[in-house]
């Protein structure tokens, strides 16, 4: 076996593997466990260890694998037709409507059963600010493609309106999910109301798609 087939198999291997934690984490959410990826994979811990170092290896792969599916949705609703107000709700449902159709997920990446001292527990609170701070960045970087943003301080204001959103949607997405007050519908058009400020009156940066 050559050297290239031999990284192909490990590449595949390790997908199944994934695909193995992926469906224990909809099962189990923040309890998932190695033994239990590793029996539902049908192998022994020390394999699992291999392909992914320890338990913060194999989280790292899943929250990647999650995160990047949620801003390919967020991306996506920013680009569907419509004006900025449209746009921005939809940008909002996306991600409330992620969490609620995968509860489970969204409780294992933000409230992973390691925080509180879970021995067995695969996820830990040390990975939740890195997920959020990518998520700030990559809607900063949206925001200043997409926006005229004022001087030298432009991409430092869109930076921090990115955060701040995400931090926004976080929150009050985590309260909701929780809590049920409300429908889902009302509470997009509640947060939208919120942000319709500076984020509405900045004009639109000339040759970039629309906000």
């Amino acid at each position: 076996m050559s050297a290239r087939d031999q990284q192909d198999g490990t590449e595949r291997r390790r997908r199944e593997l994934l695909e193995a934690a992926n469906r224990v984490v909809l099962r189990d959410g923040p309890g998932a466990s190695m033994n239990a990826i590793a029996a539902e994979a049908g192998i022994t811990k020390p394999i699992l260890y291999r392909h992914f170092g320890d338990k913060g290896g194999l989280y790292r792969a899943l929250a990647v694998r999650h995160t990047d599916a949620l801003l390919e949705g967020l991306r996506q609703a920013l680009d569907q037709p419509g004006d900025r107000r449209q746009r921005v709700e939809n940008t909002l449902d996306t991600y409330l409507a992620a969490i609620e159709a995968h509860p489970q997920v969204y409780r294992f990446l933000m409230h992973p059963e390691g925080e509180a001292g879970e021995e067995n527990g695969l996820g830990n609170g040390q990975h939740q600010s890195p997920l959020l701070r990518r998520m700030g960045e990559e809607l900063g970087t949206v925001i200043v493609e997409r926006l005229e943003m004022d001087g030298a301080h432009g991409p430092e204001q869109a930076r921090i309106w990115g955060h701040g959103i995400v931090g926004m949607m976080h929150a009050a997405g985590d309260w909701w999910l929780g809590q049920q007050p409300c429908s889902r519908q009302e509470l997009v058009r509640t947060l939208a109301d919120l942000l319709w400020g500076g984020l509405a009156e900045a004009k639109d940066r000339q040759g970039a798609p629309a906000f």
